[in-house]
């Protein structure tokens, strides 16, 4: 089933008495891996490409974020033609600067 999630979760001593198991799981599911300790949530372990993935997603989400808040309160951006005219500007002059 697409878009359903199976939270995996394992005692803490698997961490210490299993860890590439753990690591294995982690990078297979691409998944966190939830810890428990006496029966409580203790540990969320992810692989760093998962966990490098996740936080550019955070990254992106929170700038548009940002944009949209922005363009609700009102403050004005530039249509793709005018930053297409800003860009190009700025590169023949970059250009001319640097005798290119």
């Amino acid at each position: 089933m697409k878009g359903v999630r199976f939270l995996q979760i394992k005692p803490s001593a698997s961490i210490r008495q299993n860890y590439n198991e753990v690591a294995m799981l982690c990078k297979q599911t691409k998944e966190p891996v939830y810890l428990t300790k006496n029966g409580e949530g203790d540990l969320v372990v992810m692989d760093i490409d998962t966990f490098t993935r996740r936080e550019k997603m955070l990254q992106l989400r929170e700038t548009l974020v940002a944009v949209e808040e922005d363009r609700l309160a009102g403050l004005s951006g530039y249509t793709l033609d005018e930053l297409e005219n800003i860009l190009s500007t700025t590169i023949k002059e970059a250009a001319k600067k640097s005798g290119i």
